[in-house]
């Protein structure tokens, strides 16, 4: 085969995968563009938040981001704070502006880490137990509404039904997070898996041939680390998801709403799960008419639920998408080294 063909599949790879996300994200904004439409001609409301309480949010927001950054230091087990905190907010602004950005987002973080020195097997370990660490956390928020249930507190028969399938989503993912803690056999079969197809896909990339074992080396070492310091990552995840769910309340009362704070907690975990359902960029229109819904579910009159959804909204995405390009600028600024894959 001619170094021509072979430069140019990848080359003819790389443009229809983009034509394609392209075709993708028009249909989608067609799709979208009533919802859209409504949600940004609510936005003139927003000057009637409470100012303080729109500041109190936003340092909720900032103090969520900042938990982020310690279960990523306690995974790394270093304190690289300036790769560690740029990478994460550019990365997480990257997947918000693309449809089925998380990975592109994930990827980016990656080859940030490792341009600033952190070696890149342990990146990819670290943001993939972080991830988990994270999603087991959430997941957790719903079973406490079986828990008002035993004690009476009534709850909308459709946050009651949120809260039974978190609770089967939180007993799968410990038991798929026990697996890969305990087992070499499921780890080397997941890790084969991914060599294989990375060897078909990337045909004119080097082939792999331990990833198996490296992946197992790099589990080990992940599973070291939390496991020494489990109780910082635990801390670290409940501290991410908690303070930012007090940025929701902080804009619920920007609007003057007071609802029961633990039916706003269910309603919060339900929003949380919207976010990651690919439809559009960050889920833009979509998360806002979903969190709407559930908040009116949980007691919040519906003017009030719109405008403390459009405030959260915007301390929550919106002010993150410029701290992320600006937090970029500033890794390429001090990072001399080429962001590679």
């Amino acid at each position: 085969m001619s170094s021509e063909s072979v430069g140019g599949v990848p080359r003819r790879a790389k443009i229809v995968r983009r034509a394609l996300l392209l075709i993708v994200a028009l249909v989608l904004l067609y799709l979208f563009t009533p919802t859209l439409g409504e949600v940004l001609s609510q936005w003139p409301r927003l000057a009637h938040l409470n100012a303080l309480w729109l500041l109190v949010a936003v340092g909720a927001e900032a103090a969520s981001f900042a938990c982020v950054w310690w279960l990523l230091a306690v995974a790394l087990r270093c304190t690289k704070w300036f790769a560690i905190a740029t990478s994460q907010l550019a990365g997480n602004a990257l997947s918000r502006v693309m449809p089925a950005g998380a990975a592109a987002g994930a990827a980016l973080q990656y080859r940030m880490l490792a341009a600033s020195g952190i070696d890149a097997p342990a990146a990819g370990s670290a943001l993939t137990a972080t991830t988990l660490v994270q999603l087991a956390t959430l997941a957790a928020i719903p079973v406490l509404s079986l828990l008002l249930s035993l004690v009476g507190r009534p709850i909308n028969h459709g946050l009651r039904e949120a809260a039974w399938v978190g609770l089967g989503l939180f007993i799968v993912l410990c038991a798929v997070g026990a697996v890969l803690v305990l087992s070499d056999r499921a780890v080397a079969g997941i890790g084969s898996g991914i060599q294989w197809l990375h060897n078909r896909i990337f045909r004119h990339r080097e082939p792999l041939h331990d990833f198996p074992k490296e992946l197992r080396d790099e589990r080990d070492m992940v599973r070291r680390s939390l496991g020494e310091r489990w109780v910082s990552a635990l801390l670290a995840s409940v501290g991410k998801w908690t303070f930012d769910y007090f940025a929701l309340l902080a804009c619920l009362a920007a609007v003057g709403a007071q609802p029961d704070p633990g039916l706003v907690l269910l309603a919060y975990a339900a929003g949380a799960v919207l976010v990651m359902i690919p439809i559009t960029p960050g889920g833009l229109g979509f998360v806002e008419a979903g969190l709407t819904g559930v908040l009116a579910l949980a007691g919040v009159g519906t003017g009030d639920a719109v405008l403390a959804t459009l405030g959260y909204r915007l301390v929550s995405f919106w002010l993150p998408l410029p701290a992320g390009l600006g937090a970029y600028a500033a890794f390429r600024l001090r990072i001399r080294r080429p962001i590679t894959a």
